[in-house]
C-alpha cells in the first residue's frame, strides 16, 4: 500500500534539517506522529528509517570526502628529491630502501626516487648538476673532483662508511696474502673504481713499489671473474662486494685473503650522503629531514638486516636474498658501526682524522688548489649525538 504524504508535514524541509541536526529530524518525525490522525506506526518507522537512511548517506559522503581531501592534501606537500647511488641495489642500500617502506622519508614531507649507479664518479656529477638532490659517494672522489671542478655545488653532508671498505682482494693459492705480495704480481683495477682511486696512497704507507706491480684495468663486470679464473693475482673493490661476489663465483673462502685499506696505513673515510649546496642553502629543513630519516633507515638495517634486504628484493624479486644479507652484514661490522660511531653517532667526521686523510690524498694526487675541508663535508644539517645513535 502506498504511503501519502500527510497534509500539513513539509517533507522538503525535513532533510536539510537532518543534515544539520539529527536531533532535530527526530523530532520532526514526532511532529509527523502528532499529526498523522489515526496514529500510523507504519508511516512513522517508515519515515523514521527513511531520516536515517539520509543521514547516514550525508554524513559517509562527508567523511569520504575529508578522508580524500586529506589524502590530497598530504600527497601534494610530499617534496619529490632524487637520491643517486654509487652502485647498483645490494645489500647495503636496503637502509635507504628501509627509510622508503618503513615511512622515515614520508615522516619528513619526501617522496624518494633512488637511482643505482655505477661508481661514485657517476654519482658525484648527478648531484653537482642538479639531477639528484642527493647522492651516497666516495668522500676522497669528492675531495678530488671539487679540486677539479672548483665550485661545483656538492658537499657532503653525513658520513656513512667510517671506516671505508676499499680493499685489495687477492687468493693464497695466487700467492696474494699481504700488500707486498702485490709485488711482481698482476693487479685488476677498474679504472672509475673508488679503491683504485686510493691504491696509491695504499702502496706509499705500505712501502710498495709500483713499477714492479702490473695493473690491468678491468670492467667491472669482469673484476670478480678475473680473479676467480686466475686471469689477474689481485683486484681493487669494496671488500664486501668481492669478497661475496667470489665466493657466489665457487672461489673457497678459505682461499680469499681481503686485505682492507684502513688496516694497513689509510686514515681515509668512505661512502657519505652527499647534497647540492644550491638545493641544500634553499631547503635546509629539507636536507636535515633527509639524514634523519637516512639514520632511521639505518637503525632497521642494524636492528633487523634481512628485512632491510627485502626492501631490495621487493624491486628486484630475482635478488639472492640471503648473499645480500651477509653483504649487508659484512658492511655493517667492518665499515659502518666501527668504534667511533658506537660512542659519537652516525655522520659526524673527526677533524683531526679528516685533514690527516686529505694529507694522505695530497701525497699521490697533486692539488690544483689549497685543500680546504670545509668545502668537502660540513655537519650543519646533522643532528645532535644522540639522535645518531644506530644501535
Amino acid at each position: 500500500m502506498a504511503i501519502q504524504p500527510i497534509e500539513g508535514v513539509d517533507y522538503k524541509h525535513l532533510y536539510p534539517q537532518a543534515f544539520s541536526d539529527v536531533r532535530y529530524a527526530f523530532f520532526l518525525l514526532f511532529q509527523i506522529l502528532l499529526n498523522s490522525k489515526p496514529f500510523n506506526l507504519y508511516l512513522f518507522f517508515h519515515s523514521y528509517f527513511l531520516v536515517l537512511k539520509e543521514v547516514f548517506m550525508i554524513h559517509r559522503t562527508l567523511a569520504f570526502l575529508a578522508v580524500w581531501f586529506l589524502t590530497v592534501g598530504m600527497a601534494s606537500a610530499q617534496t619529490a628529491v632524487n637520491f643517486a647511488l654509487d652502485w647498483k641495489f645490494e645489500g647495503p642500500s636496503g637502509a635507504y630502501f628501509s627509510a622508503v617502506d618503513e615511512g622515515h622519508f614520508a615522516d619528513e614531507g619526501l617522496e624518494v626516487d633512488i637511482w643505482p649507479g655505477q661508481g661514485s664518479l657517476d654519482a658525484i656529477p648527478k648531484v653537482a648538476t642538479g639531477a639528484a638532490q642527493f647522492g651516497f659517494a666516495d668522500i676522497n672522489s669528492l675531495i678530488k673532483f671539487l679540486d677539479q671542478n672548483q665550485g661545483a655545488p656538492v658537499i657532503g653532508v653525513m658520513m656513512v662508511y667510517d671506516k671505508p671498505p676499499f680493499a685489495v682482494v687477492g687468493r693464497k693459492s695466487l700467492g696474494v696474502e699481504t700488500p707486498k705480495d702485490l709485488e711482481g704480481r698482476v693487479l685488476g683495477a677498474p679504472p672509475p673504481d673508488g679503491a683504485w682511486a686510493q691504491f696509491p696512497a695504499f702502496a706509499s704507507a705500505n712501502n710498495l713499489d709500483m713499477d714492479k706491480i702490473e695493473v690491468e684495468p678491468v670492467g667491472f663486470p669482469t673484476r670478480e671473474p678475473s680473479l676467480a679464473e686466475g686471469v689477474v693475482h689481485a683486484i681493487t673493490g669494496f671488500s664486501f662486494s668481492s669478497y661475496l661476489n667470489l665466493v657466489r663465483l665457487g672461489v673457497p673462502e678459505s682461499d680469499i685473503t681481503t686485505i682492507l685499506m684502513a688496516d694497513h696505513g689509510l686514515h681515509l673515510y668512505g661512502n657519505a650522503i652527499i647534497v647540492n649546496t644550491d638545493y641544500a642553502a634553499e631547503n635546509p629543513e629539507i636536507v636535515k629531514g633527509f639524514l634523519r630519516a637516512i639514520i632511521k633507515g639505518w637503525q632497521s638495517a642494524l636492528a633487523d638486516p634481512a628485512k632491510s634486504v627485502d626492501s631490495i628484493a621487493k624491486r628486484n624479486p630475482a635478488l639472492d636474498k640471503d648473499l645480500e644479507v651477509w653483504r649487508l652484514n659484512l658492511a655493517i661490522d667492518a665499515n659502518v658501526y666501527t668504534d667511533y660511531v658506537m660512542t659519537m653517532g652516525m655522520g659526524n667526521v673527526d677533524t683531526d682524522r679528516f685533514q690527516s686523510a686529505i694529507g694522505q690524498l695530497a701525497e699521490n694526487y697533486e692539488f690544483a688548489n689549497e685543500p680546504n675541508p670545509s668545502l668537502y663535508f660540513t655537519d650543519e644539517y646533522l643532528g645532535d649525538a644522540e639522535s645518531r645513535m644506530i644501535k
